[in-house]
């Protein structure tokens, strides 16, 4: 089975500073919190650094990736959910064709067999 995480409440797919650095340490990744004062407003975000050097935010993580699926087991999807987040993990077998459906951030993981297809 592979395991798919996603958010499913509005607001957006997001790791609290908890999840990122767990999920750094397990990756062997460098992680950075950056606060940027835009027109005078604090704005706090997460960025991972890989092995590459690439800089990734956590909705630019791959969501079957194993180790985001055990940091959000371990910590629970409550410690585990950035603002506005609410992580769930669903299970497919492995080799299933799926992709997100994504509605003002509230995400569902959909197969093949769950759309409806219309034939021309």
């Amino acid at each position: 089975m592979t395991k798919i995480v996603y958010n499913e409440t509005f607001g957006g797919f997001d790791l609290s500073a908890e999840a990122c650095k767990l999920y750094a340490k397990r990756k062997g990744w460098k992680y950075e919190t950056i606060t940027d004062n835009d027109m005078g407003y604090a704005f706090t975000y997460s960025v991972f650094i890989d092995d590459k050097g690439l800089e990734l935010s956590p909705s630019e993580l791959p969501r079957d990736c194993p180790y985001l699926a055990s940091v959000v087991e371990f910590l629970g999807s409550e410690k585990a959910s950035g603002n506005h987040a609410k992580l769930a993990i669903r299970e497919l077998p492995k080799g299933t064709k799926y992709r997100i459906s994504e509605y003002d951030g509230n995400e569902s993981v959909m197969t093949i067999d769950e759309y409806d297809w219309k034939i021309a």
